[in-house]
């Protein structure tokens, strides 16, 4: 792989990495508990069969893995942990037909998230990570191409 390649391919990964961030953040505090109230949020969850608790986990987890995947911390590691939250809301919203506009909304969202995060998982977290395994990584991988 040319240094273009690597490069375009960090970067890449770096906008879908913040785009999702941004997006589970929003989705965690702004919709979860600052729309619907943490109580709201785990009645929903208990209306649709679930332990209340699972309303809060999510929540939390939605905040602080988007927090995580903004900063490049533990990537691959937040981006599979958010499956069994995506495949949740894809079972939640199979019955409900394709488009995420109609009422209830629709799969296609969730199963979309779901790739995007299969895809993340497998890129790694990119350019500009604060994740230090990342930098050493990154690193110890230049110098190696280097003595190539």
């Amino acid at each position: 792989m040319s240094d273009a390649d690597r490069n375009s391919t960090a970067y890449a990964a770096l906008l879908l990495r913040v785009s999702m961030g941004v997006m589970f953040l929003a989705h965690g505090a702004l919709l979860k508990l600052g729309t619907f109230g943490l109580a709201g949020t785990m009645g929903y969850f208990a209306s649709l069969g679930y332990p209340p608790a699972f309303g809060a986990i999510v929540a939390f987890a939605e905040i602080a893995g988007g927090i995580a995947l903004i900063a490049g911390l533990w990537v691959r590691a937040v981006s599979l942990l958010f499956l069994p939250i995506m495949a949740g809301a894809l079972l939640q919203h199979l019955p409900n037909g394709w488009m995420f506009s109609g009422p209830g909304g629709g799969w296609e969202f969730p199963a979309f998230w779901i790739v995007a995060l299969l895809v993340q998982a497998g890129l790694g977290a990119g350019a500009h990570a604060l994740d230090p395994r990342q930098v050493l990584g990154g690193a110890a991988a230049s110098r190696a191409a280097t003595a190539a």
